[in-house]
């Protein structure tokens, strides 16, 4: 399976963490996957202007079609004033409502206050069950004081960021085993 760990801030580095913890169980549990990490802080994208997914360019195209080519997405995103930060919502503006469709979707979500939890429940699974993908129903919320530096120094997070990465293999290879015979059946 073609798997994106999507680090949706533009700024801090806890996405960046979550999304490494993610690479890692990956690689020693699921090393037959094929993964791609897509960090915002290094790519330069264009502002969504509403012309078609197809007629961008350069990292902005390359986002959009590596999100589209992709069985699972994990993304990993801070909380920016009680929000959504812009660039993640950019990224959805990008590309066409049924760009997510069977793709199993995971979130990782950090806040500075444990108060900004319901913001994945209220703003990001709205947008991303509009966009059709099969969203894993919970989330790893991480606050400021889990972070230390450049480490996540809670043990539950860690091993909640483990039980979502094997939660979401499963869901994502059931969701194979379900969609693969309707397929050979009706040629899709």
């Amino acid at each position: 399976m073609k798997i994106v760990l999507l680090s949706a801030s533009n700024f801090g580095n806890r996405a960046k963490l979550a999304i490494d913890q993610v690479q890692n169980e990956l690689m020693v549990k699921y090393p037959q996957n094929e993964v791609t990490i897509c960090d915002l802080q290094k790519l330069k994208l264009a502002f969504s202007d509403g012309r078609n997914y197809q007629e961008y360019s350069g990292d902005t195209q390359a986002l959009i079609n590596t999100l589209m080519e992709c069985d699972i997405l994990v993304i990993a995103t801070a909380i920016c004033q009680a929000s959504i930060p812009g660039s993640l919502k950019n990224v959805f503006d990008l590309l066409p409502r049924n760009a997510l469709l069977r793709k199993t979707v995971s979130l990782i979500v950090s806040a500075d206050s444990a108060r900004h939890y319901l913001v994945a429940e209220t703003q990001l699974k709205p947008i991303l069950n509009y966009m059709k993908a099969n969203l894993l129903p919970s989330y790893v919320f991480i606050e400021k004081s889990d972070v230390l530096g450049t480490t996540i120094v809670n043990d539950d997070i860690l091993f909640r960021i483990d039980k979502l990465v094997e939660d979401t293999m499963v869901l994502a290879e059931t969701q194979e085993h379900v969609w693969t015979p309707h397929e050979v059946i009706f040629d899709y």
